[in-house]
């Protein structure tokens, strides 16, 4: 179970940090006399509301268990929350209730092998499934190919389990794998900010924040900025050992799993007739070729 009290600074910060970003003059209000800190006034955002200043301090101490969906709503609109802010803070008060820390511990999912057989069925995509800390759980023959730095890394566990965000900030060599290192980087940490949102008393998930945060300053920084992505698509540009660079679409899709869990399997494509393609269809070869040496060498 959270600590209670860790869970209010959590709300807290976040609202402090949403708060500092919006300008008077962004929410409709004049400008006024000088400030003493960036942003909107805690009894500003309490009017944009519909609440009393009193109630409002009482919200951003933290004391968010029981409050209705409406006013959260109304806050959220106040501070010019996103999709996946909003959806962050009803987390939040989602896992403040006390019914909430009732409910039974997440435990890790088995991969069922009809899903391993599914995975392995894409042979000129990279696929893989990961969990909500991004640790990648399963994968087919190109993802590992086309992962190959990560999952040779020293971050990658006994078992041969990488994780994203353990890679991104514990491996220098990620800034060369990586072209937009620091974009990833920050994708990275609002995804597991939202997880933590959703499990807060996810201890693997925790230990894994606390590790990053004594060991990276990066992701310390980044940390405290209270940022959320609940979903990451789009582009993702790669320098790959073996074939160059690369440039590659990704989509995601939620699978529900068994004991409460969420696996995420996310799909890596090139663009027909692109120089992209042709390097992707080289690195599934060169994985196949290496796959078959390898079960050579063992018999």
């Amino acid at each position: 179970m959270p600590d209670p009290a860790d869970s209010r600074t959590t709300i807290r910060d976040f609202l402090v940090s949403r708060r500092a970003r919006i300008s008077p003059e962004q929410a409709g209000l004049p400008a006024g006399s000088r400030r003493r800190v960036p942003g909107l006034r805690r009894e500003e955002v309490a009017v944009l509301a519909g609440v009393s200043t009193e109630w409002y301090t009482r919200l951003e101490k933290g004391h968010i268990s029981g409050i209705s969906e409406d006013v959260l709503d109304a806050v959220a609109r106040a501070l010019h929350l996103d999709d996946d802010e909003r959806s962050y803070l009803f987390d939040l008060a989602h896992a403040a209730r006390p019914k909430s820390r009732r409910n039974p511990r997440r435990t890790e999912a088995k991969v069922e092998p009809h899903l391993q057989w599914l995975i392995d069925s894409v042979t000129m995509s990279a696929a893989f499934l990961r969990n909500g800390r991004l640790d990648v759980v399963a994968s087919n023959a190109l993802a590992r190919a086309l992962h190959e730095p990560m999952f040779s890394s020293d971050t990658t566990t006994a078992n041969g389990r990488a994780n994203f965000a353990r890679y991104h900030f514990l491996d220098p060599a990620s800034q060369d794998f990586f072209v937009d290192w620091e974009a990833g980087a920050a994708a990275t940490v609002a995804l597991l900010r939202a997880e933590a949102g959703r499990h807060p008393g996810d201890r693997l998930l925790r230990e894994l924040v606390g590790e990053l945060c004594t060991l990276s300053t990066e992701f310390r920084t980044m940390w405290a900025a209270h940022d959320i992505r609940i979903r990451h698509e789009g582009v993702k540009r790669l320098q790959h050992p073996v074939v160059g660079a690369l440039e590659l679409t990704y989509q995601p899709l939620a699978l529900p799993a068994p004991s409460r869990a969420v696996h995420e399997l996310t799909v890596y494509t090139a663009e027909p007739g692109t120089i992209h393609e042709e390097r992707l269809k080289i690195l599934a070869t060169w994985s196949a070729t290496a796959i078959a040496e390898a079960a050579h060498r063992s018999d």
